[in-house]
């Protein structure tokens, strides 16, 4: 199928599933498939099929129509609306994040899908060929036949089906129906092709296996209770399969029995390991599964139990993240994850690895290794199917399609990227207004421009941060068509300037220009949030910018963007629009998520004067903040259809009337009769909490717009107009709809975006199922009263393709739309003999490059997300100018006050010079006592201020001193005490004793008063017996009789005193029988009573024999003092603490004294000394010898008793440490200690 046959493929998106037909052949009849699953708690599936289908064989050359299959456009009836009047043209993205979404036909020709498209691209050429669904719904999933003769297409929308084309004729082979109830996740073929399992996604996650030749089910059953991303059959073991998903892995098995065919699934469980999304596996020829997990770890599964986890040397994970795809190679096990790498393991360590310690680890390193890049997330690769190929395709998550040479070798190419696409939702797109160029952005930092004339991709330009909104500059702004406009998540705007590079003068060291390139012009930073709408005023004089932020920005246009200021809005900005020429006033119209509608009218540019901020004040603004009317409509709605039905049913009983008349008959009472029904309850007015969300808007007239809503209250455009009264807080305000107009089938569907052609002769609205709508309207229908019919095509993904943007051409003659599941997609509006005549312009226009480009420097980015805003820098200059001015008049006023102060010592000189009858008493130079007074009272009452403000942090620290005083200081009864050696260095240190606790006496005195633990357990046995021998006595009280009872007559009477006589009876029986067993009891013995021949026996032995037991025989019991109990061992712990204390206050003791004695024997020797000294001053000086050194005492520190401490005093204490420290000298070295004061040495 080429490309222009694939223009017939431009089906629609809202039409029944019921067009399928088949060709030549009749549909085969198909029995039951299974039996009812059972699930046991082992996690164990089975269920039973029919081995033999009573079936019609299919024809091997049968196929289908396509043109009866595929699905067409949804066409208002009775409507002139051409089928084709949009015809798809060209696709230019990639729907990258979708699962497994690259299939290799042939050598050259790669399929994957888009949207409602399945496309085929030629590697070679990059020529596109296009397969549209059959259901109108999407499509789930693709799967190449391993001969690759056919490609399998697993549809979306209600019972989808299974299509298989043959390829390379791409006609429809087989037809699979019924397998899943709302889309399909996953098909796989097994090794020869002759069987297909598919598995559904939410809400039924049904596994089927077909046998799909004949189309015919063979068994079928729920896979698992979430969602299911893979199923696959084992290569080696052909009655194995495999399933994984969210949080499982799970592995069934086939088997044939005298029942049918029967399936069994047994639920792999993770034990110790955590539970993880299970993207990749591979079964092994043995039997065993090699999974993937989160974290990028590989799990070695065996009989439903992880065997072993594998990871590399040191602990570090097999890949850094999820591992999402296995393959067996030719003796090697390759694996690709999302951190962009190729590893190849060996294949025979991994089937018999296993782990020797408990921690469930096997250490393996990789054989071969190839990372793609930085930012490659690899996740799905094919393999070429020439024989001996080691080329593979891979699909990058981050917008790629790569071409990888795996052969590991010398000769091994670099990894090379075929082609490259956008990442994620399409974020922005506009078009030029001069030539055939569309410019899109995303949050993969890119911006791209597109020439959807030539189908191909001119030039991309990366940024820091992702892109969130883009508009192209109109033509009063840029008359070439070269400027775009970009707004960024982290809030900065930047100017690009588009230019063709050929037109430049020939720069040294440059040959390579492209097509077209893009060139930083301004960037400036007026949001601290996302951008999220930009636009233009409609004389080009002010550009607007709409962000998170709740902020609208406004610049004033010209070579040079210049910022005018803001205004701030109820909600974030979700759209701008200016007014258009027809209106008189200027104004702009200001779309908020939250259901806010704000018009300000535009700044005067001049009157616009420098301030302290740019926010601007008095702008004349009106607010409308959207109240949902839907319930009223629908209750409307509901009386005006039982009215109808009224009067119907009224008209009807007249016409009975009078054909009763005219057969001149009285009229019977059914006819006279009125009928009466009960009318339900009306409808309830609900309004959604929280309200919901607006889409877009447009304005319709001055004053007045159409909005599109979301949630609740889609179905509906709604006009609305500003109110009068605007005295009313916007967060408050709740305005109704002045009118409504409803919209066929969108009330699970609501418009997510509207654009008009250049002549408002088309309105084009991008839904939220990814489907296209064009309504034709009326010349000038600003309040679309020719809204009725409408074409409607599907066009991105059902379920998250929502429609994004919607552009016409600058000439009208082509759509362009984007979606959030990354596809952009062109079509033309031209027939296909017109369009072949537009397309004789082989490609469009390029702005030329200003005169001069070349020569400029290259404009300032702004790279840092952390940047200012325009508002901040601003408030923060703002802020420094003022501490500024504040500095200085604090310089100023303080040199002032030192001249005054100055003069005033001079004065007080002066006078002291003077004669002392002349001089001024102090008192007589104050000016006024009570400014001292003042100033004093001022002092005094900021000084208890500041202590109330401290008092709870003093508090604090006083508390804390508390504890740490009592925990350190109050607790310690002798301090650490060094005594050195004179001649030697031995020592000699005291305990640092620490006081018995409070607990500690505590126990003691519970130990004393508790004397022995045997009495106090016999006491505790003595009241258990009590309470027993009392609870045995508990005997029913005889029953009493009611006098006042009912009184009974006759037999009934005497039956119930029989009754109650003989009851009495057995009550007496009852009692005497416990009588007589207490008498029996009364008489037992006692158990500790013995025969006294026999006391006097073993009295004997003991006194002749005695007792010898030993402690292993079975009789033998602990004597009663020898018992041990937790009472006894804790009086004994007691007991020993206690003397442990003892001997360390003994020991302490005896040190203090020997210090003592050793301060005494330097005091004396230093007396001697002296005294020696004394002497030698009167011998002569020949006779003089000098003494010998006298051992000293370093200065003791303080005693126990002063806690004070002053500043000074720690001042000294860290002086004398640093000195002690350094000195590390003799007898007089410092040992280290935990607290000052604890360590005294001699």
């Amino acid at each position: 199928m080429d490309s222009s046959e694939n223009q017939k493929d431009s089906p629609g998106a809202e039409d029944d599933p019921s067009k399928e037909k088949q060709a030549n052949v009749s549909e085969a009849e198909i029995s039951d498939e299974t039996e009812d699953v059972q699930q046991g708690e082992n996690g164990l599936v089975e269920e039973e099929g029919k081995e033999s289908f009573s079936v019609k064989k299919l024809p091997e050359d049968m196929f289908y129509n396509y043109e009866e299959l595929y699905s067409r456009p949804v066409i208002t009836a009775d409507s002139d609306i051409p089928e084709n009047l949009l015809h798809l043209s060209h696709s230019f993205g990639y729907d990258c994040e979708r699962r497994a979404n690259l299939q290799l036909l042939d050598e050259r020709t790669l399929a994957f899908v888009a949207g409602n498209l399945l496309i085929f691209l030629d590697v070679r050429t990059k020529e596109q060929r296009y397969l549209r669904s059959c259901s109108g719904g999407g499509i789930g999933t693709i799967m190449a036949h391993p001969s690759k003769r056919y490609l399998t297409v697993a549809e979306k929308g209600y019972q989808p089906n299974i299509i298989i084309y043959e390829y390379p004729s791409l006609r429809p082979y087989r037809i699979l129906r019924g397998g899943t109830g709302q889309a399909y996740s996953f098909v796989d073929f097994n090794r020869d092709g002759t069987l297909l399992a598919s598995v559904g996604s939410a809400p039924d996650y049904m596994l089927t296996l077909w046998n799909w030749r004949e189309e015919q089910v063979m068994l079928r059953c729920k896979a698992f209770s979430q969602d299911v991303y893979r199923v696959t059959f084992s290569p080696d073991n052909p009655g194995q399969l495999t399933t994984s998903g969210s949080g499982h892995i799970k592995f069934w098995k086939m088997a044939s029995t005298f029942t049918g065919l029967k399936l069994q699934g047994f639920l792999g469980r993770f034990g110790k390991t955590a539970l993880t999304d299970i993207e990749g596996y591979v079964e092994l020829p043995d039997g065993k599964v090699v999974s993937g997990s989160a974290w990028g770890n590989m799990l070695l599964w065996d009989g439903g139990l992880i065997k072993v986890e594998m990871c590399r040397k040191g602990g570090r994970t097999c890949h850094a993240g999820t591992i999402q795809q296995f393959s067996l190679d030719e003796g090697e096990l390759i694996t690709i994850g999302t951190d962009g790498a190729v590893r190849g393991w060996d294949f025979e360590s991994i089937d018999t690895a296993d782990c020797s310690d408990d921690s469930g680890l096997f250490e393996i390193e990789p054989m071969n290794e190839m990372v793609i890049g930085r930012n490659v997330c690899l996740s799905s690769m094919v393999k070429s199917s020439l024989p001996d190929s080691f080329i593979w395709f891979a699909q990058d998550s981050n917008g790629g399609i790569w071409k990888l040479d795996l052969s590991f070798s010398n000769i091994t190419q670099e990894p090379e990227c075929l082609f490259s696409f956008h990442a994620g939702v399409i974020q922005g797109m506009d078009v030029s207004t001069t030539s055939h160029l569309m410019a899109t952005t995303t949050l993969d930092r890119s911006v791209r421009i597109f020439d959807f004339l030539a189908k191909k991709e001119l030039t991309t330009s990366r940024y820091k941060q992702g892109g969130t909104t883009l508009t192209w500059a109109p033509r009063l702004v840029n008359p070439s068509g070269g400027l775009v406009v970009v707004g960024f998540e982290d809030g900065v705007v930047r100017l690009l300037e588009l230019y063709n590079p050929q037109g430049l003068h020939v720069v040294a060291g440059r040959s390579d220009y492209g097509d077209a390139e893009l060139r930083l012009k301004q960037a400036f930073k007026p949001h601290n949030a996302p951008v999220t709408a930009i636009a233009y005023e409609r004389n080009g004089e002010i550009l607007a910018t709409g962000s998170v932020d709740c902020t609208v920005f406004f610049f004033s246009v010209g070579d040079k963007y210049h910022p005018v200021g803001f205004v701030t809005v109820p909600g974030p900005v979700q759209g701008l629009e200016w007014s258009p020429q027809s209106h008189d006033a200027n104004t702009l119209l200001i779309l908020c998520v939250s259901g806010h509608v704000v018009e300000v009218q535009a700044p005067d540019l001049e009157a616009q004067k420098p301030g302290t901020t740019y926010q601007i004040s008095g702008l004349p603004t009106r607010c409308f903040h959207f109240h949902s009317i839907k319930s009223r409509i629908q209750r409307e709605q509901e009386i005006a259809r039982r009215q109808a039905v009224k009067e119907k049913k009224m008209k009807e009983r007249e016409a009975r009337l009078k054909r009763a008349k005219e057969q001149e008959r009285d009229p019977t009472e059914e006819e006279l009769q009125e009928e009466e029904e009960e009318e339900e309850e009306l409808p309830p007015i609900y309004i959604p909490d929280p309200p919901s969300p607006l889409h877009c808007g447009f304005y319709s007239e001055p004053g007045a717009f159409w909005l599109s809503m979301g949630g609740y209250d889609s179905g509906y455009l709604y006009h609305c107009r500003f109110s009068e009264q605007q005295d009313e807080d916007p967060a408050e305000r709740q305005d109704a709809p002045s009118s409504f107009l409803a919209v066929h089938n969108t009330d699970q569907d609501p418009i997510r975006t509207i654009t008009f052609s250049s002549s408002r002769s088309l309105m084009l609205c991008g839904m939220h199922s990814g489907r296209v709508r064009a309504y034709p309207l009326q010349p000038s229908d600003a309040h679309l009263t020719s809204m009725h019919a409408f074409w409607a095509l599907g066009v991105h993904d059902n379920q998250y393709g929502h429609v994004r943007q919607l552009r016409c051409s600058y000439d009208d003659q082509f759509v362009l739309t984007t979606g959030e599941d990354g596809n952009i997609f062109s079509f033309s509006l031209l027939p296909q003999e017109e369009l072949l005549t537009a397309l004789q312009r082989s490609r469009a226009r390029v702005p030329s490059p200003r005169v001069g480009i070349e020569m400029e420097g290259v404009a300032q980015d702004i790279e840092d997300p952390a940047a200012y805003s325009i508002e901040t820098a601003k408030q923060k200059l703002e802020m420094e100018r003022m501490r500024r001015e504040a500095e200085l008049r604090k310089v100023e006023r303080r040199k002032k006050l030192t001249e005054l102060q100055n003069q005033f010592r001079l004065v007080l000189l002066e006078n002291q010079t003077l004669p002392p009858h002349v001089q001024l008493h102090r008192t007589e130079l104050e000016l006024d006592r009570r400014f001292r007074e003042e100033t004093e009272r001022l002092t005094a009452q900021r000084v208890r201020e500041v202590r109330r403000e401290l008092a709870w942090e003093v508090e604090r620290h006083r508390l804390g001193l508390n504890k740490l005083q009592e925990r350190f200081w109050d607790s310690l009864e002798s301090e650490t005490v060094t005594v050195v050696a004179f001649q030697s260095d031995h020592r000699i240190s005291t305990y640092r004793l620490l006081a018995l606790s409070e607990r500690f006496h505590q126990v003691k005195e519970r130990s004393r008063a508790g004397g022995g633990g045997g009495a106090a357990a016999q006491e505790r046995k003595r009241k258990a017996e009590v309470g027993k021998d009392s609870s045995k006595d508990t005997g029913l009280p005889p029953r009493g009789v009611h006098p006042g009872g009912s009184k009974l007559a006759g037999r009934q009477a005497e039956k119930l005193r029989k009754a109650a006589e003989k009851a009495e009876r057995a009550r007496a029986k009852i009692q005497s029988r416990r009588r007589e067993w207490a008498q029996l009891y009364d008489a037992k013995p006692n158990e500790d009573c013995e025969d006294p021949e026999d006391v006097r026996a073993v009295r004997w032995a003991t006194e002749n024999m005695g007792d010898f037991k030993l402690k292993t025989a079975k009789d033998f019991t602990v004597p009663e003092h020898l018992r041990m109990n937790a009472e006894k061992k804790r009086a004994q712990l007691v007991i020993l603490e206690e003397e442990i204390h003892a001997k360390k206050a003994q020991m302490n003791a005896r040190i203090m004294a020997l210090r003592d004695a050793k301060v005494r024997l330097v005091s004396r020797l230093r007396s001697q000394g002296r005294r020696i000294r004394a002497v030698q001053e009167r011998l002569a000086p020949a006779l003089h010898r000098r003494p010998a050194p006298l051992p000293s005492l370093l200065p003791r520190r303080r005693r126990r008793g002063s806690s004070a401490t002053t500043s000074s005093t720690l001042q000294r204490y860290g002086a004398l440490r640093a000195q002690r420290w350094g000195a590390r000298a003799g007898d007089h070295q410092v040992t280290p200690v935990a607290r000052q004061g604890s360590l005294s040495e001699f």
